[in-house]
């Protein structure tokens, strides 16, 4: 069957449908991003499988101290403030990582090698009682509790 007098429909109709598709894909492909991947403010340590949605550290350790305390160490309270109050490329929205979001931090810390961590303890978020939190070590990968008076580095953590 030879559709001469309706072709040039079909071939505007065909260039519309594949216009519209490379509208729709290319930019859902070009928004994967990849651990390592320098994005948001800091650099990818964590992507879901929908390789839309994960996790964004900072480029360091948090800046300042506690009162009393050695540069770059907090309290807990002091070091959840600094999270909060972190702004990276107009991004407001970091946050202190729960113990299970420090622990793929220190999983992929390699994907962060051109800004390291220190091989010392990392407070999180998660609180194991009413003096106790979670701290994670960037030397050993152990995790255990730490009093929220002690002090400890932090790195703050948002999510795309």
């Amino acid at each position: 069957m030879k559709f001469h007098a309706h072709q040039p429909f079909y071939q505007k109709w065909l260039r519309l449908l594949l216009t519209g598709l490379a509208l729709i894909v290319l930019p859902a492909l070009s928004s994967a991003v990849t651990i390592g991947e320098e994005s948001g403010g800091g650099v990818v340590f964590y992507v879901d499988a929908s390789k839309k949605h994960g996790l964004i550290a900072s480029r360091s350790d948090m800046e300042g101290r506690s009162s009393g305390c050695p540069k770059g160490f907090f309290t807990w309270i002091d070091a959840q403030a600094a999270c909060r109050n972190y702004v990276s490329c107009d991004y407001r929205d970091w946050f202190m990582p729960n113990k299970e979001q420090l622990n793929l931090l220190y999983r992929h810390k390699s994907a962060l090698e051109q800004f390291p961590f220190s091989y010392t303890y990392y407070w999180s978020s998660s609180e194991d009682s009413a003096g106790n939190v979670w701290v994670q070590s960037f030397g050993t990968g152990f995790q255990g509790q730490n009093f929220k008076i002690n002090s400890n580095r932090v790195r703050a953590v948002r999510a795309f």
